[in-house]
């Protein structure tokens, strides 16, 4: 059967079992689970029993309702599951023993990956100079200028060289 365990300080352990289809919780004590804290508004929440489901209405709370720390207003309650209430904290617990592990025997469904040969198909279609892929040549112009200046200026100077050893030859 399952039950709420305290966890708050000063309630520790104090635990209260879900027998019927629905269970009020509040501050006030026309609840069947009163929890007399400031925190609780006056009728907080219910539970409700839905064969195996545990599952938690809020009724319009104060401080609100959560359900390991997402706020809810209607929600599953697993156990397992820290329930708070304002500033109250609870568990869920059960006599079932916990969900084991999956067992080996289940097969699941695997999304399938891409084999060698739908690799090479791609990289066939695709070539390493196409721009925009990030593996293009960059076609640099400040590079081409460069190149061109100091080409230019390379000529001018073996010009000059040739015009001053041509005149030094001249005059002895």
């Amino acid at each position: 059967m399952p039950k709420l365990v305290l966890l708050s300080a000063g309630m520790t352990g104090r635990t209260h079992e879900l027998k019927a289809d629905k269970t009020t919780i509040g501050r006030v004590e026309d609840n069947m689970f009163q929890i007399a804290e400031p925190s609780v508004s006056s009728h907080h929440c219910e539970i409700l029993i839905r064969g195996n489901d545990v599952i938690v209405h809020d009724l319009s709370s104060t401080n609100g309702t959560f359900i390991n720390g997402d706020k809810v207003s209607e929600g599953p309650l697993k156990p397992g599951q820290i329930l708070r209430l304002g500033q109250i904290e609870m568990r869920l617990e059960t006599d079932a023993p916990p969900p084991s592990a999956k067992k080996l025997d289940q097969t699941m469904v695997m999304q399938r990956g891409v084999n060698l040969s739908e690799l090479e198909q791609t990289a066939r279609g695709v070539g390493f100079d196409t721009k925009g892929t990030g593996f293009s040549k960059k076609d640099n112009k400040a590079t081409k200028i460069v190149i061109t200046a100091c080409v230019v200026l390379g000529a001018i100077i073996v010009i000059l060289l040739l015009y001053v050893f041509a005149i030094a030859g001249k005059n002895p």
